[in-house]
């Protein structure tokens, strides 16, 4: 029997709550400097509903860096604002609602 998501009813195959979590939420991308002057890419702004581990494996292998994701927020180690928009639009955010802080 296929499982009923909690928040829409619907069956989890048909399930549109992550889509339109992605759409709502406001992403900001930082720059943060660290002990011995090492960069970390920070990036905040996600919703509950969005499996932000799923999102962190998939930054990491892509950037081929470490990271954490806690507290709603994915750390990357390095600058990667350069590339950080456009591999979240490849994942499915709105590129408007994604800001790059410069």
């Amino acid at each position: 029997m296929v499982g009923v998501c909690n928040q829409c009813g619907l069956p989890t195959d048909l399930c549109v709550c992550e889509t339109i979590a992605r759409e709502q939420q406001k992403i900001t991308v930082g720059i943060e400097k660290r002990k011995f002057g090492k960069k970390y890419t920070i990036i905040k702004g996600f919703k509950n509903e969005v499996n932000i581990d799923d999102i962190f494996r998939k930054l990491k292998s892509k950037f081929a860096c470490g990271g954490t994701a806690k507290n709603g927020q994915v750390e990357l180690q390095g600058d990667h604002k350069a590339r950080i928009k456009t591999v979240l639009v490849d994942l499915g955010f709105p590129e408007e609602t994604i800001e790059v802080q410069h």
